[in-house]
């Protein structure tokens, strides 16, 4: 068959039409297809260049049907025309069968061009049999046939094919061999590819960029670096290549001499990765000092910063920043989306949280099995597991860690049972449990008092030589037998340890001792754990506490001056609660740092009234002072979760839980209480301290007291 003839234009002609069919290719690039096909329309001659470049434009913009309909339309087609349509079938995994039968149409031998255009689809999803099949089937091959086929089998890890190939080539440019290079270095085959740069007749800033991340990558920072050194010319690449080279191998303060050498004009890799390399070392001032002098800014700058207030533990300043972008329009990138699901969880701020998740599903990261975990154990911290119970059920396939979030998720809100029965699904489903299961579902026989489940599951541990018991979960074991008044078998588990037992575990055994008021072992327990945490004041706190509660204040007193005298450190009880997009933070003893502190006292005195007409008798035992009865009753009325729950009983709407966050374990005097302000007030209220999640409702908790 013959193609249709294109009638030749007059001379005088020609130009115009070539300018019109540059407008339609500018256009489309620019994603501007109403105004290309205007311009399409507006030619009162057109050739089948017009109607190609038109074609290539609907398939650039995702537009295939528009693109088919034109070519069908199309008074006569030349071989470009047919190579057009290859193209753009190409450019989607579900459109290579037709971009096959388009190359298989052509009335007139295909050219080389033809049938790399559906060699380059094959190779860029994945398709390397097909890509080999027709590689080899091609009457014709150039350098970009040689050159695509080279990069699928590097894409692919397939090196020594790829090296094979690319000896077969009749004409080896610095492209191919730039490519070979990097195909090496991605490999860890660094010794290779330095010999090939070093018989490359010709190389330019590329090939030189190339071997130097190529050493930076797989840790061979010194060697990048000399090689950098003698550089003939750099541009941006090349020392943002570097610079990554150094914040990879964790040499930062390498990586900030090098960043400060640079030209003036910084790229904004280049600030993002210092930005990135200062969260690392905790210099959260100096990545904001970067952040604040770039003139331009991408989304990887916004998640730069982010991220390193978040793992400083910067938490209320990466969620302002994180709104900020939001607020400038800026879509979240993947990395800002975790740091943010990671900040909501660590602050219990679910309405913060239900705006991330509507941003994933506008983004599509809800298919992203990570970062759908992530938002699995945001839900859960925040206490709703529900919708974490709802997200979990609808995804699939699931992994290891969806899986240990729910069972974890469970334990921590005292649903052992639960718990236990996530287990047996992620069996029946055939998941193999890791070490983290095993700490969830002995966390949940901990919290729910299941001391033989616990002991079954830890000897099962103990026989499965697929994972060894670590320290986390003799942590667990001790934390279950403690809370059932085994201190003595908790202890001994611990002396027959065939390791050294960690401060996680000591403390354990400590949370036992005071909950059961044992001061001998609970002061065995604090010497262990002053001799592995020297610094730390938490287990003469604890000591402290038993020592108030079994009535030696002396003791006490001289604990507490111990503590002031070795200078050690201590967290102070604090609570916080998210209310109208804000973070409201309390401390404990002191309410007025709050705005609104006079409403929140008034609050509070008049909950006291309620609790006293309700027959609550405040607990002393929680003061560590030796004080009268009516300040303990004054310090216990300020504590820190105290104070949050007044103030969401006067800002949160009623029938909406009250959800409160605090840093430190309840105090048995404020639980108590808790249980009756729920009943009173009729409201519920979902409290998270350091260890648990408490539902108090109707004058009951979900931990049962057993906690």
């Amino acid at each position: 068959m013959r193609l249709p003839s294109v009638r030749f234009l007059p001379s005088s002609t020609a130009p115009a039409v070539a300018a019109a069919n540059a407008r339609i290719a500018w256009l489309a690039r620019a994603g501007n297809m109403e105004g290309a096909r205007a311009a399409f329309e507006a030619m009162p001659l057109r050739t089948t260049a017009s109607y190609n470049a038109l074609i290539a434009g609907y398939f650039r913009n995702h537009l295939p049907d528009a693109a088919l309909g034109l070519f069908r339309a199309m008074p006569s087609r030349d071989l470009g025309s047919y190579n057009a349509l290859i193209s753009g079938f190409s450019l989607r995994r579900h459109t290579l069968p037709d971009a096959a039968a388009a190359l298989a149409s052509i009335p007139v031998p295909p050219s080389v061009v033809s049938f790399t255009s559906l060699l380059r689809g094959y190779v860029r999803h994945g398709f390397l049999h097909d890509a080999t099949r027709l590689f080899h089937q091609m009457p014709e091959r150039n350098h970009i046939s040689y050159t695509v086929m080279l990069g699928g089998f590097l894409d692919a890890g397939r090196v020594d094919e790829a090296r094979r190939l690319f000896d077969e080539m009749p004409d080896k440019d610095v492209v191919a061999q730039t490519a070979m290079l990097s195909g090496y270095c991605q490999a860890g085959r660094t010794a290779e590819a330095r010999v090939l740069f070093d018989e490359m007749p010709k190389r330019n800033v590329v090939s030189w960029t190339a071997m130097i991340s190529g050493y930076a990558q797989n840790g061979k920072v010194n060697l990048a670096r000399k090689l950098f050194e003698v550089m003939p010319d750099r541009n941006e690449v090349s020392w943002t290549a570097m610079l990554f080279g150094y914040i990879q191998a964790g040499q930062v303060e390498d990586a900030e001499d090098l960043f400060n050498a640079m030209p003036e004009r910084r790229p904004v890799a280049a600030c993002n990765a210092m930005m990135v390399g200062f969260g690392q070392r905790g210099k959260v001032d100096a990545a904001r000092a970067v952040f604040e002098r770039m003139r331009e800014r991408d989304g990887g700058t916004w998640s730069a910063m982010i991220k390193a207030y978040e793992q400083n533990e910067f938490l209320v300043e990466a969620l302002s920043t994180f709104r900020d972008m939001s607020w400038r329009g800026i879509r979240p990138n993947y990395p800002s989306v975790i740091s943010i699901l990671t900040v909501c969880s660590a602050l219990a701020i679910l309405n913060s949280g239900r705006e991330l998740h509507a941003a994933m599903l506008r983004c599509s990261f809800d298919m992203d099995v990570f970062a759908v975990s992530a938002l699995i154990t945001m839900y859960i911290k925040c206490g709703n597991l529900d919708k974490a119970n709802r997200v979990f059920s609808m995804f699939e396939p699931k992994d290891v860690v969806m899986w240990n979030s729910m069972i974890t998720g469970y334990a921590q809100h005292g649903l052992g049972e639960q718990a236990l029965g996530v287990f047996n699904d992620m069996q029946f489903a055939g998941m193999a449990p890791d070490s983290i299961t095993y700490i969830g579902v002995l966390t949940a026989c901990s919290y729910t008092g299941k001391v033989e489940e616990g002991r079954e599951f830890f000897n099962s541990l103990c026989r499965n030589s697929a994972i060894r018991p670590g320290a986390e979960h003799y942590s667990c074991m001790v934390d279950l037998l403690g809370r059932a008044g085994l201190v003595d078998e908790a202890l001994d588990l611990i002396n027959n340890m065939t390791s050294e037992p960690d401060a996680i575990i000591w403390g354990a055994l400590m949370g036992a001792c005071r909950m059961h008021k044992n001061a001998e072992i609970a002061e065995l327990a604090a010497r262990k754990l002053l001799e592995l945490e020297p610094e730390s004041a938490g287990p003469y706190v604890l000591l402290s506490h038993i020592y108030t509660s079994t009535g030696r204040w002396e003791d006490a007193s001289k604990l507490r001056k111990f503590i002031s005298s070795r200078n050690l450190n201590k967290s102070p009880g604090c609570s916080w609660i998210e209310y109208d997009k804000r973070v409201h933070l309390f401390t404990s003893g002191d309410v007025l740092t709050h705005p609104e502190h006079a409403i929140i006292t008034k609050m509070l005195e008049k909950l006291d009234g309620l609790l006293m007409e309700s027959g609550y008798s405040a607990d002393g035992s929680f003061v560590l002072h030796d004080i009268d009865e009516e300040q303990k009753v004054h310090s216990l009325r300020y504590h820190s979760e105290r104070q949050a729950v007044a103030y969401g009983l006067l800002k949160v709407p009623e029938g909406m839980p009250i959800r409160v966050m605090k840093n430190l374990r309840v105090c048995g005097d404020c639980h108590a209480a808790m249980k009756l302000i729920a009943k009173i007030t009729s409201r519920e209220i979902i409290l998270r301290d350091a260890n648990r999640f408490h539902h108090f409702k109707d004058g009951l908790c979900s931990c049962r007291d057993y906690w």
